[in-house]
C-alpha cells in the first residue's frame, strides 16, 4: 500500500510547510496550520482536454501587439459599473458575501437576464428544483441557460467542453472538489487546486467564470489567502439583512478600478439595480425635525446624498454612552473632543447616538460636517432646513478641511434640488457662480453653525 502523503498548510496565506508549526513564517499568524492530505493522480496536471492548451514562445516586450479588450455588456448596469464596464473575457471573479445576503440570487438573475448568451450555472449546494423554483420566482426562465448540479471537478470540465458556454457561473467554490487531491472539499488543498484549474480553463478558452465563495466570521473570504491573489476580479456583497439594500464593492479589480460601488434593493422578485441612491436614502419627510442633516458624500466614484440623524440626551447613569451605527465610533470620539475643545459645546455629560440612514457604511471623511451638523441640532433642539447640505472633513483645530471631488457633489445637490450646500474654504479651483445651487464656503465650525442656526 502506497504511503499517504501530507503537508501542512497555514488557513490564513496557504503556506505549506512539512511539519507542524505554531507560527505561520509567511503572515506570522499563530494556530493556523493544518494536516491535509496533497497526493495526487500521476501524470496529471489538470482536469480538461489538453487539445486547449496554447503553445507559446518568450518574445521581446516590444514586439508583443496589443488590443483592446472586447467587454461582455451585461443587461445589469450595476454589475457592469462595478466591473468597469462588462466583463472580460477570460476573466476569473470571485464574489464573496454573507450567508443570505443574495449571492446566489444576483448571479442566477445575471444567467436569466442574459438570453443572447449560453450560460453554464454549476450548484453545488442547491438541487436543480431548488435552483429552477428560485429561477422562476425572479422572472422569465432563460432557454440558453444550462443547469448542472456537481461537485466533481472533471465533470463539470468534460460537460463545458460539449457545451462551450459563453459564461460559466460555480456556487460555489468551498463545494467542489478534483480527484487529483485527497482531501476534503472546502479545504485548502482543494479550493487552491480548483480555482487553479478554473483560472487555467478561463485564460485558455477565453471564458468568464463567476464564483461564489463564502466568507468567515471575521468577514474574510473562506480558503486560502492566495485564492484573492489568483483571480482577476475581487467582488463584495455586503448589507444588513434587517435592511432592504445591498452594496456590491470592488476589493480587486485588474481591468478596471476599484473605488466603484453598485447598489442594489432585495425585493420577493429579486434584487432590483437602484440607479438613482440618493432619492432613496434620504427621507421624504416634509416635517422639521431637530438632528437631521444631508451629507454629500463620495462612495467610491459615485457621489450620493444619505441621512445622518443624531440624539443628544442627558446621561441617565452618569457615564455616557457614544454609539454609532455605518460610523466609525473613534472618528465620533474625536469630533466630540473637538466640538467640546475648540467651540466650547458641553456634551461630555450627555449621551450621543449615530445612525446613517439606509444602514450604509461610511468610510468618507466629507461627512464629518454632518455629523457635527446633526448632534449640535439634536442638543440645541433646533431643525436644519431640507434643502440645505453639508460636506466637509473636521480636524482637530476645528477647522473645516476641502474634500476631493467637490464639484460632483455640488452637482448631485444641485440636481436633487438643494437649494444650498455648505463646503470647505477652497484655495482655488471653485467657481460659485458657475453652479444653480447657491454655494457657501466656511473656514471653521462656527462659520458654519452661524450659517445654519443664524
Amino acid at each position: 500500500m502506497a504511503k499517504v502523503k501530507t503537508a501542512y498548510f497555514c488557513q490564513n496565506c496557504g503556506h505549506e510547510a512539512p511539519k507542524w508549526l505554531g507560527r505561520c513564517p509567511s503572515c506570522n499568524e499563530w494556530n493556523t496550520f493544518v494536516e491535509e492530505i496533497i497526493t495526487k493522480t500521476k501524470n496529471e496536471i489538470t482536469a480538461f482536454s489538453k487539445s486547449h492548451k496554447r503553445k507559446g514562445k518568450p518574445e521581446p516586450i516590444h514586439q508583443i501587439t496589443t488590443q483592446k479588450e472586447q467587454r461582455f455588456k451585461l443587461t445589469d448596469q450595476e454589475l457592469n459599473r462595478v466591473l468597469g464596464g462588462g466583463m472580460v473575457p477570460g476573466s476569473l471573479m470571485l464574489f464573496g458575501g454573507e450567508p443570505g445576503i443574495g449571492k446566489s440570487t444576483l448571479l442566477l438573475q445575471l444567467a436569466m437576464k442574459e438570453k443572447d448568451k449560453k450560460i453554464l450555472y454549476v450548484s453545488g449546494e442547491e438541487s436543480a428544483q431548488q435552483v429552477k423554483m428560485r429561477a422562476e420566482r425572479i422572472g422569465d426562465l432563460n432557454p440558453n441557460c444550462f443547469l448542472f448540479t456537481e461537485t466533481n471537478m472533471e465533470h463539470i470540465f468534460t460537460h463545458a467542453e460539449e457545451l462551450l458556454p459563453d459564461i460559466v457561473i460555480v456556487d460555489s467554490i468551498q463545494t467542489i472538489h478534483s480527484e487529483h487531491i485527497e482531501s476534503a472539499p472546502g479545504s485548502i488543498s482543494q479550493i487552491r487546486e480548483c480555482t487553479a484549474q478554473l483560472l487555467q480553463y478561463a485564460k485558455q478558452t477565453n471564458t468568464p467564470i463567476f464564483l461564489i465563495g463564502h466568507i468567515t466570521k471575521e468577514g474574510s473570504l473562506a480558503g486560502p489567502k492566495v485564492l484573492e491573489h489568483m483571480v482577476d476580479t475581487v467582488l463584495q456583497f455586503e448589507g444588513d439583512r434587517n435592511h432592504v439594500y445591498r452594496l456590491l464593492r470592488t476589493v480587486k479589480n485588474r481591468f478596471g478600478s476599484t473605488n466603484e460601488l453598485g447598489i442594489y434593493e432585495m425585493q420577493g422578485t429579486g434584487l432590483r439595480a437602484v440607479e438613482n441612491p440618493s432619492e432613496i436614502l434620504i427621507s421624504e419627510s416634509q416635517e422639521k425635525l431637530s438632528g437631521t442633516a444631508i451629507a454629500a458624500m463620495l462612495e467610491g466614484m459615485r457621489p450620493m446624498l444619505i441621512e445622518v440623524q443624531a440624539l443628544v440626551s442627558t446621561a441617565a447613569y452618569g457615564t455616557p454612552q457614544r454609539s454609532a451605527t455605518g460610523f466609525d465610533l473613534r472618528r465620533l470620539n474625536m469630533l466630540l473632543a473637538v466640538m467640546e475643545k475648540r467651540c466650547g459645546f458641553k456634551l461630555g455629560a450627555k449621551d450621543v447616538f449615530i445612525n446613517i440612514a439606509g444602514g450604509i457604511k461610511v468610510n468618507d471623511p466629507g461627512i464629518d460636517l454632518s455629523v457635527v451638523a446633526a448632534i449640535l441640532s439634536s442638543n440645541a433642539d433646533l431643525a436644519i432646513e431640507k434643502k440645505i447640505c453639508l460636506c466637509g472633513e473636521v480636524g482637530l483645530t476645528g477647522e473645516v478641511r476641502p474634500v476631493n471631488r467637490v464639484d460632483q457633489r455640488i452637482l448631485e445637490a444641485q440636481k436633487l434640488g438643494f437649494e444650498k450646500i455648505i463646503v470647505a474654504k477652497q484655495k482655488k479651483g471653485l467657481t460659485p457662480e458657475n453652479y444653480q445651487i447657491q454655494v457657501v464656503q466656511c473656514a471653521r465650525i462656527e462659520d458654519v453653525l452661524r450659517e445654519l442656526f443664524g
